[in-house]
């Protein structure tokens, strides 16, 4: 991945990927079945900050290389969704 904005949008995506993969399925299993929710924090934390990055990423790389209103629509459901990132990645992202 090169250090353009695309390649700075491919690697938020998987970090955001993987912070909410942690967030719903260590953290707040935790939190609820073992009652230890000293995780949500700092994972609901890093989570937002990645999914906000994510969100202003997708939007200056939509500017950038004039994405249709689709292709914007289908990255922004993406980081709604666990796995989304990923197949995101693979879908629009690798092939732009």
């Amino acid at each position: 991945m090169s250090k353009t904005n695309l390649g700075l949008l491919r690697i938020i995506g998987l970090l955001e990927g993987i912070s909410y993969i942690l967030l719903l399925g260590i953290a707040m299993p935790l939190k609820y079945a073992a009652n230890m929710p000293e995780y949500i924090y700092p994972t609901g934390l890093a989570h937002g900050l990645l999914f906000t990055l994510y969100v202003l990423f997708v939007l200056i790389v939509a500017w950038q290389l004039k994405w249709k209103i689709g292709v914007i629509f289908w990255a922004m459901i993406a980081s709604l969704l666990p796995f989304g990132t990923f197949v995101a990645d693979k879908k629009i992202f690798a092939n732009q």
